[in-house]
């Protein structure tokens, strides 16, 4: 720029080199191709995509902005002084952009910020139409007019945003020309990525050389730096090293420019565009930081002041402008950089009397394994900076980021928290407070016991209570939470903090205050390993749990009641008083009282105390005392009250019969019957339709499943002295009579044939099974031929029935299907349980067998099966009579 050569002179001789350099190597064709492999970005780099939304979102302005466009013609100016030494080809592209739109002035005054957005993004849409509809050097005014506005900041404070808006059209751009370029290599076949310049044809280096001559043909500085950044890809189209000269010579460009903050913006750009294309050159990396640490004197000069007293900016805020670019650039000279280079870092800002925003910057741009090493020499900076141009706590957090990542020598962990806690605890406004404090809490949770944490929450409480401040803070003070959960999993010592309670009392608003008990019993769940009965650790669990029940209302959508009653059924299953059992007894009647609104939370108490009363039965071993008999009692007393209250009426159902079942094990017979007979009466109430995971299905299969289990344990429940032969089979069986069943439903036939092994077993001398201590009927009747007859003429009435059912399915092919496969159920029943050597008896069996066969309708492998089970039962001495009815069971093929 100073010998006086103009910018296309310098590209033209650039081209005739390059192409000299081409032509020999074309020529060595001995000569092995070489592919320098680029280093390439790992997932541990944070892309510009990350940051553009949190600096768009912090650098606002309600003062009136401005756009200028400016597309007249440059004719009427003085020629160059060496413009005779241009080229006619060269003058042809200055006119190419002096002509566009001759004339065009367009000034966009009184525009609010959201209003600069959109005509910014209109603009960006304005260049994808001109490219698409090939006015390609419009495109380019575009771009130029619009990186021009870069060098406006009349607006100071919006500037950061500014930047980020306008360098979407740069990248839009840079992506248009580059693709193009490549578009054109990509004939016959696609150009590779890792490809070289030999692969670019003669055409594609043209176009690419012609765009840079345009670029290089803009007048102005800050137009002509930027858009070439933003095609510094394309230099790949040209030559190996293109990009390597590339870089230094526009870093050079940059000095030109006198506005401090104008000019870090133009490094941020210059080093993003530079990580994408060739992150392995470091050089002209550290050159913009250097170069950038240099223009810091600007910052006291005359033309900034002056410029700040006019817009009536503070520097502490004109300081934070840089911070976007500083971070950014910092972030690519740090990426995998040797840790010498922070020590240099260091030196440079000890220089510069440790610059605040500079320090911070490095704080938060190299990696904390190198910032926790030095983290004692980063605090004596810290205290010698000027808080004025950047508050220190700003400067404590950054530090704390890197130690919550990386631990600093063990025998400076104290000071440090000290150090930083200092300054931390004098910060008045509660939200700049807590968005530092919230960072040391993970510091303190990791290397310190909970002395050092209950002191931090103390702190934090004494700073956040007056005036409510805390209602501001929910976010951080639940990452505050999050962060003492991540390290403290051992509840007693958690809950023994008399702090920890308090500081849960100031989640007041009830959906936040519900979050966080919601995460301190998943952490709970999770690591409570041992059951507990640790005073402390059940009282605080029960008042979480409780706020967590208390939330639910008739609001509450059915997820939301399902994931607290887990949590909440989850911290009950960990409660345990050992063999203190009417204690675990006492606690569940608290639950019950406290849990009311969740009714699985119910049901599993009811579950609990049903164990509970099963376990005192095996540790007392038999030795059935009276404490020990009233207190199954009371278990059976917590059962029966509770399980009404449950709105699913299978849940009663299953419950009953369950609660039934310990009862009898416990020999507490009347209590045992009381439940059973509720089971019955319950029975009449089930819908013939239920909800199962939110659809509607027949509750059919469900209540014949739950009855056959109930006849299961009819077997050993004793007749009541006070009721007929039977009473229970047969309140169960009226009931079946009496339910309104589905229409073309075989259940109640199903439930007749499921109830005659039932009798059967009933008949025998020696029952199946028993349970301990309880006389069942084999012992009360003793095989009375009075109890015997009761069970026949039952048995007689229900196959009767099951006939009578049988002979009404002859309608349709559908109805007789069902009579094939009853049919075959009663004889399977006959066969196992009845007594065949009765002549009545093989004759129904035979009739059965034919009747499920004459319609083709049974399946042919299990008749088969079968018949080889009773050939191989009659083989018996004792079942010889089989040999009889087997000659008359015969197969029938399908017609």
């Amino acid at each position: 720029m100073l010998d006086g050569t103009d910018p296309l002179s310098m590209f033209a001789a650039t081209e005739t080199s390059a192409a000299a350099s081409h032509s020999s190597s074309v020529g060595d064709l001995g000569r092995k191709r070489r592919v320098k492999e680029e280093e390439a970005l790992g997932a541990d780099f944070e892309p510009w995509s990350t940051k553009r939304g949190e600096i768009l979102a912090r650098f606002t302005t309600t003062e009136k902005l401005s756009i200028n466009l400016c597309m007249g013609s440059d004719r009427g100016k003085a020629p160059n002084p060496g413009s005779s030494a241009v080229s006619e080809k060269v003058r042809t592209r200055l006119e190419e952009l002096d002509d566009l739109e001759e004339g065009s002035h367009r000034e966009l005054l009184n525009l609010s910020q959201q209003d600069y957005a959109n005509r910014i993004e209109e603009l960006n849409q304005s260049l994808k139409e001109a490219w698409s509809s090939d006015q390609k050097v419009k495109a380019l005014k575009i771009v130029i007019q619009c990186s021009k506005l870069l060098s406006d900041t009349s607006v100071i404070q919006f500037y950061p945003s500014k930047f980020v808006l306008i360098t979407d059209i740069l990248d839009t751009f840079g992506r248009l020309v580059y693709d193009r370029i490549w578009t054109m290599c990509s004939d016959p076949r696609p150009l590779p990525d890792s490809f070289t310049v030999e692969d670019v044809n003669d055409t594609a280096k043209e176009t690419c050389l012609n765009w840079f001559f345009k670029i290089a043909s803009i007048r102005e500085l800050l137009p002509r730096l930027y858009v070439e950044a933003a095609i510094l890809k394309c230099n790949r189209f040209l030559s190996k090293s293109g990009i390597q000269e590339t870089l230094p010579r526009l870093t050079a460009m940059i000095r030109g420019m006198g506005d401090p903050l104008v000019a870090a913006y133009a490094r941020a750009y210059l080093c993003r565009v530079g990580m994408e294309v060739a992150p392995h050159l470091k050089e002209s990396l550290n050159a913009n930081i250097f170069d950038l640490l240099t223009t810091f004197r600007q910052i006291s000069g005359d033309s900034v002041q002056k410029q700040l007293h006019l817009q009536k900016v503070e520097v502490p805020a004109y300081l934070m402008l840089y911070s976007p670019a500083i971070n950014w650039i910092l972030q690519c000279v740090a990426y995998r950089a040797p840790e010498p280079l922070l020590t240099e870092m260091m030196e440079r800002c000890k220089m510069m009397a440790n610059n605040a925003l500079l320090l911070n910057s490095i704080m938060r741009a190299f990696r904390p394994e190198f910032v926790a090493t030095r983290a004692t020499d980063f605090i004596g900076m810290i205290k010698d900076c000027d808080e004025s141009g950047f508050p220190k706590h700003l400067l404590y957090g950054s530090l704390g980021r890197s130690l919550a990542c990386a631990d600093p020598p063990e025998s400076e962990r104290l000071t440090i928290l000290n150090e930083a806690w200092k300054v931390i605890t004098k910060v008045r406004n509660p939200q700049d407070y807590m968005n530092c404090a919230e960072i040391w809490v993970e510091f303190t949770c990791r290397h310190f016991a909970k002395r050092e944490v209950n002191t931090v929450l103390a702190d934090i409480i004494k700073h956040m209570t007056p005036d409510r401040a805390f209602e501001e803070a929910y976010p951080q003070l639940q990452s505050v939470i999050t962060k003492i959960l991540m390290y403290f999993h051992d509840f007693s010592v958690l809950f023994s903090m008399e702090r920890f309670l308090p500081f849960l009392d100031m989640f007041q608003k009830d959906s936040v205050r519900v979050e966080v008990c919601k995460s301190i019993m998943e952490v709970f769940i999770k690591h409570q390993l041992e059951l507990t009965r640790d005073p402390v650790i059940l009282n605080a669990m029960l008042h979480i749990c409780k706020t967590m029940h208390d939330s639910v209302n008739a609001l509450t959508l059915e997820d939301e009641k399902r994931s607290l009653a887990l949590l909440i059924i989850g911290f009950i299953r960990m409660v345990s008083f050992g063999r203190d059992f009417e204690q675990q007894l006492s606690f569940c009647v608290e639950a019950r009282s406290t849990f009311c609104n969740l009714e699985p939370v119910l049901v599993q108490l009811i579950h609990t105390v049903n164990q509970l009363a099963m376990e005192t039965r095996m540790v007392m071993k038999g030795n059935h005392s009276r404490k020990t008999a009233a207190f199954v009692r009371a278990c059976a007393a917590y059962c029966f009250i509770t399980i009404p209250s449950l709105s699913s009426i299978f849940s009663r159902l299953h419950l009953y019969l369950l609660s039934g079942q310990v009862a009898l094990a416990n020999q507490c017979l009347s209590q045992a019957d009381a439940f059973l007979k509720a089971a019955v009466s319950v029975l009449p109430e089930v819908p013939r339709s239920i909800s199962v995971e939110g659809k509607l299905r027949s509750s059919e299969s469900f209540l014949l499943d739950f009855i056959n289990n109930f006849l299961a344990t009819l077997l050993v429940v004793p007749d009541h002295p006070e009721h007929g032969v039977l009473y229970l089979v047969r309140g169960l069986l009226n009931m079946v009579q009496d339910y309104t069943w589905e229409d073309n439903s075989d259940a109640k036939v199903r439930i007749y044939i499921s109830a005659l092994p039932l009798l059967a077993a009933m008949s025998q001398e020696t029952y199946l099974y028993s349970i301990h201590k309880v006389d069942s009927n084999e012992t009360l009747y003793g095989g009375d031929p009075k109890f015997l007859s009761e069970i026949n003429k039952l048995c007689e009435t229900l196959i009767g029935q099951i006939l009578d059912h049988l002979k009404t399915l002859t309608r349709d092919e559908q109805s007789m299907r069902r009579q094939s496969a009853l049919a075959f159920s009663l004889f399977g029943v006959l066969l196992a349980h009845g007594d065949l050597k009765n002549n009545k008896l093989s004759q129904l069996s035979i009739n059965l067998w034919n009747l499920s066969h004459k319609h083709g309708h049974s399946e042919t492998r299990v008749s088969i099966r079968t018949l080889e089970s009773i050939r191989h039962q009659a083989q018996r001495p004792d079942m010889a009579h089989l040999s009889d009815t087997i000659q008359r069971l015969a197969l029938q093929s399908r017609t």
